[in-house]
């Protein structure tokens, strides 16, 4: 099978698609969430642009179907897909739609959505949960294994620290706040994005002796984050998308903070999270008093607190998600492949 990657041309997704050996189209995109009225015509602009552009890849590449993630990057393929009458799936990770999901949606041949709660909010009948897809790698790693692959002390508390793939300024000041109190109970390993790195490692060599190797600080991980999520007992992280599929995978219990500025959806992601006993809410504007300590402390104190939350985690894992989006792309673009025949009969 052909796949041909199609992204913001600014985007980490070049990078990606680069180190999985995928040829990458990158197209213009705007985001219209929180634009101001002056600043409305140029996003047109490019969106329009980028619709453009999305159009001479299809006429040039000629997909069976399209896969888009949601948000404002995929406007301009599912606009061009529905323009040029090829099928396409729109994925939608988050609990609750924002408004490029809810217009594409009306474009999209299927909505695949991650959970049954979500279907209500998906226009017509085009809405079928399918779960959040994740590496099927994730279901087979272990706490030895993974701290043995990234160089950590096997039988030493492991605590993750994450903000999604620009990292989380805010996370990345609390926790460096309390570094002194958390490293004599636990090794860290900290993802802080590329912005906040650089203060990072200097925040780490200033650090006693005793307490510095156990902080290790890396701008993002790609292959080695399976490793990452595996070797921890707890994590810290924002409630995005990614939270919600990859850590009920590996089990992983979690200390969420959604970020205020992403819409409501971080909100709602962490609900569902607490909600099912998987892990605990605390606000952005907290992470600067002793609440972030608190809670860490606290859980990492507590086996039986930390084995409740995991268990609750790998029970709203769904293994099968990647082969039931898979199986809904064959679907659609059998149907159009079919319909497209009987068309080509009727006119003969």
């Amino acid at each position: 099978m052909d796949v041909c990657y199609v992204g913001d041309a600014s985007g980490i997704e070049a990078r990606l698609a680069a180190k999985a050996g995928l040829p990458f189209q990158g197209v213009s995109t705007a985001s219209f969430h929180g634009a101001s009225l002056w600043s409305l015509p140029g996003r047109a602009i490019r969106l329009s642009r980028g619709t453009a552009q999305c159009l001479r890849v299809i006429d040039q590449f000629r997909p069976q179907a399209v896969l888009a993630t949601g948000g404002y990057v995929s406007g301009p393929a599912i606009l061009a897909a529905w323009v040029r009458r090829v099928p396409s799936l729109v994925y939608l990770p988050d609990l609750t739609p924002g408004l490029a999901i809810r217009f594409l949606g009306r474009l999209a041949t299927r909505v695949a959505v991650s959970f049954e709660r979500s279907i209500s909010s998906i226009p017509g009948k085009r809405g079928i949960v399918t779960g959040y897809p994740v590496r099927p790698e994730l279901f087979e790693t272990n706490k030895t294994t993974s701290r043995r692959n990234l160089q950590l002390d096997e039988d030493t508390k492991t605590l993750l620290v994450l903000g999604g793939s620009q990292g989380a300024h805010s996370i990345n000041l609390g926790m460096s706040a309390i570094l002194e109190d958390l490293l004599p109970l636990c090794q860290i390993v900290h993802i802080a994005g590329e912005r906040d790195v650089s203060w990072l490692l200097s925040r780490k060599e200033g650090l006693p002796e005793p307490l510095s190797p156990r902080y290790r600080v890396y701008p993002y991980l790609h292959e080695e984050m399976i490793y990452a999520l595996g070797a921890a007992d707890l994590a810290v992280a924002r409630a995005g998308a990614a939270t919600i599929g990859e850590f009920p995978a590996v089990g992983l219990p979690s200390v969420l903070v959604p970020y205020p500025h992403a819409g409501a959806h971080q909100y709602a992601n962490a609900e569902y999270m607490v909600h099912n006993q998987a892990a605990v809410q605390i606000e952005d504007a907290y992470l600067e008093g002793d609440v972030l300590r608190e809670t860490i402390i606290s859980l990492l104190g507590d086996e039986e607190r930390l084995s409740q939350l995991s268990e609750a985690a790998r029970r709203l894992a769904r293994p099968e998600a990647s082969a039931h989006i898979a199986s809904l792309l064959d679907e659609i673009s059998t149907q159009k492949a079919r319909t497209r025949a009987r068309e080509d009969e009727a006119t003969v």
